[in-house]
C-alpha cells in the first residue's frame, strides 16, 4: 500500500479524531490588544478541560531592574560531567560493538518519544488521550529520558506556552541561545516563572495517579532507567565492555536526548521560517524535526497548541506522530485532536510571513 494511503488508513480508522475548525485565540482584534471573546470561547468549547496552554498576550515583562542571576553550581558541575563523558563517548563509538551502537539508538528513541509523545503531547497539551498501557510505557520511557518529571515538565511547558517569550517564560528565548538551550538549568527560575506557573489549573496532571507516583519515586526510578540499565544490558548480555556501555549507551546517549530536546527551546525559536504566525518568535526547523522526532514545526505547534501532530504535515520527519497513529490503531490511543485545513489556510493568510508551501 502507498505510504500516503497508509497514513490515511491508520490516521482515520479505528479511533476517533477531533478536527478543530475555528483559529487560535492569539488573534488580537484592535490596536488595544483586546482578544475575540467569541473565538476563546471556541477554544474552550473544543478543549474545555484544558485552557493553560493558549497564549495570553496580555502579559508584559514588569518595569525596572532584573533580578540578580542566581547559578546552580551543582546542576553546572553535573552538566559539564556529563558532556565530558559523553565527549569521551564519541571517541569510543568506533570500538563499539554493533549491537551496542543499535541498544543505544533503540534507548534513545525510546526515550525520545517519552518526552514528545508523553510529556509533551498527552500531558503537557491534552492533544490526545491515552490508555492505560500506552501510559504506563510513555511513564516509562519518560523516566529513562530523565527530564524532569511529568508533572514538572507540563508545568513548566504550560508556562512556557502561555507566556512565551516573557520573564515568566522558563526559557525565555529573548535571554539569547544558550540560556534557551540550557542556561535556564543552569540558574534559579526568574521570580515570574515560580509566580505565574503557581496559577495555572494543574489538577489534571495531580488527578493522575501513574504521574503522581512517577513524580513520588522519581529519583531511584531514573538512577534504575538512565544510568545502570542501560549500562548493564550491553555489558552483561552481549560482553561489551564497561566502559563503553557507560560512555557511549549511556552518558552519549543522555546528553544527545538532551540536546535534541533543547534545540526545540534554542534553535526552533530563533532560526527558520514562520509561515502560520510571524508575530511569534517560534520557527518551522527541519533539522530539528529530525533529531527531536518530529517536535521541530514550532511555529506551527504555538500556533495551534492543541494539535496532536504538532504539524500541519503529519507523518513528514515526525516519528511521534506515526507513533501516535499506530498506537490509534491499536486501540491504545484515541480523541486525537487535528486542526482542520480550513482554519490552517485561514491563519496563513492572516499572520503568515508568506513563506507557506503547500502539501
Amino acid at each position: 500500500m502507498p505510504a500516503h494511503l497508509l497514513q490515511e488508513e491508520i490516521s482515520s480508522s479505528y479511533t476517533t479524531a477531533t478536527t478543530i475548525t475555528e483559529p487560535h485565540s492569539r488573534i488580537l482584534q484592535n490596536g488595544e490588544g483586546k482578544l475575540d471573546k467569541s473565538l476563546l470561547q471556541a477554544e474552550e468549547d473544543i478543549r474545555p478541560e484544558m485552557k493553560d496552554d493558549i497564549y495570553d498576550p496580555s502579559y508584559q515583562d514588569e518595569k525596572g531592574p532584573r533580578p540578580q542571576v542566581v547559578y546552580v553550581w551543582r546542576n553546572i558541575i553535573l552538566m559539564f560531567l556529563l558532556h565530558l563523558g559523553a565527549l569521551y563517548g564519541i571517541v569510543l563509538v568506533p570500538t563499539c560493538k554493533v549491537y551496542t551502537w543499535l541498544f543505544a539508538f533503540l534507548y534513545y528513541l525510546i526515550s525520545a518519544l517519552g518526552i514528545t509523545a508523553g510529556a509533551h503531547r498527552l500531558w503537557s497539551h491534552r492533544s490526545y488521550k491515552a490508555r492505560l498501557p500506552l501510559r504506563l510505557f510513555l511513564i516509562i520511557a519518560n523516566t529513562m529520558a530523565f527530564q524532569n518529571d511529568a508533572y514538572e515538565w507540563a508545568r513548566d511547558h504550560r508556562v512556557h506556552h502561555k507566556f512565551s517569550e516573557t520573564d515568566a517564560d522558563p526559557h525565555n528565548a529573548r535571554r539569547g541561545f544558550f540560556f534557551s538551550h540550557v542556561g535556564w538549568l543552569l540558574v534559579r527560575k526568574h521570580p515570574a516563572v515560580k509566580e505565574k506557573g503557581s496559577l495555572l489549573d494543574l489538577s489534571d496532571l495531580k488527578a493522575e495517579k501513574l504521574l503522581m507516583f512517577q513524580r513520588r519515586y522519581y529519583k531511584p526510578a531514573v538512577l534504575l532507567m538512565c544510568f545502570i540499565l542501560p549500562t548493564f544490558v550491553p555489558w552483561y548480555f552481549w560482553g561489551e565492555t564497561f566502559k563503553h556501555s557507560l560512555y557511549v549507551a549511556t552518558f552519549l546517549r543522555y546528553a544527545i536526548v538532551l540536546n535534541a530536546t533543547w534545540l526545540v527551546n534554542s534553535v526552533a525559536h530563533l532560526y527558520g521560517y514562520r509561515p502560520y504566525d510571524k508575530n511569534i518568535n517560534p520557527r518551522e526547523n527541519i533539522l530539528v524535526s529530525l533529531g527531536a522526532v518530529g517536535e521541530g514545526f514550532h511555529n506551527y505547534h504555538h500556533s495551534f497548541p492543541y494539535d496532536y501532530s504538532t504539524s500541519e504535515y503529519r507523518w513528514h520527519i515526525n516519528l511521534t506522530t506515526f507513533f501516535i497513529d499506530c498506537m490509534a490503531a491499536l486501540g491504545l490511543a484515541y480523541d486525537r485532536k487535528k486542526v482542520s485545513k480550513a482554519a490552517v489556510l485561514a491563519k496563513i493568510k492572516r499572520t503568515g510571513d508568506g513563506s507557506y508551501k503547500s502539501g
